[in-house]
């Protein structure tokens, strides 16, 4: 299983091949379309990540000592922003999300290149899922 950062370079590379914005955002709504989605059961407020002007649904749960996640967005944008989020955090230890780094975020350009709401959003969004392997992570000890 690849770590956290080896996933991070992995995208980083991915994104160096677009030359410009246009097919990054392309890539973006290809990579969401990948995304492992979350059952409608999910789909509720408690689910919502709070801070996005779409909706985000992220759902948490534990298998073995990972922390698994699944996502969905009304977006097409946003579903590909959860969608590279949940690719770096998910199959993971609790204690390794928390003490990420996201700095690949601006390496490969996505917060310049978002609205300000949207990156807002972004923000959110990892917040949401630390807080998730935060309250994991408690449980565990």
């Amino acid at each position: 299983m690849s770590t956290i950062k080896e996933i991070q370079e992995e995208i980083i590379e991915e994104f160096e091949i677009f030359d410009d914005w246009m097919q990054r955002y392309e890539h973006m709504i290809e990579l969401g379309k990948s995304l492992p989605l979350i059952e409608e059961k999910y789909k509720t407020d408690d689910n919502l990540i709070k801070g996005c002007q779409s909706k985000v649904w992220v759902h948490a749960e534990m298998k073995g000592d990972k922390l698994v996640f699944t996502a969905d967005s009304d977006a097409i944008i946003t579903k590909g922003i959860i969608a590279v989020l949940v690719r770096v955090f998910s199959n993971q230890h609790p204690k390794d999300i928390i003490e990420a780094d996201t700095k690949f975020i601006d390496e490969i350009g996505l917060k310049e290149h978002l609205s300000p709401t949207r990156a807002n959003g972004l923000v959110s969004m990892i917040k949401q899922l630390k807080m998730y392997a935060l309250a994991y992570q408690t449980q565990l000890k």
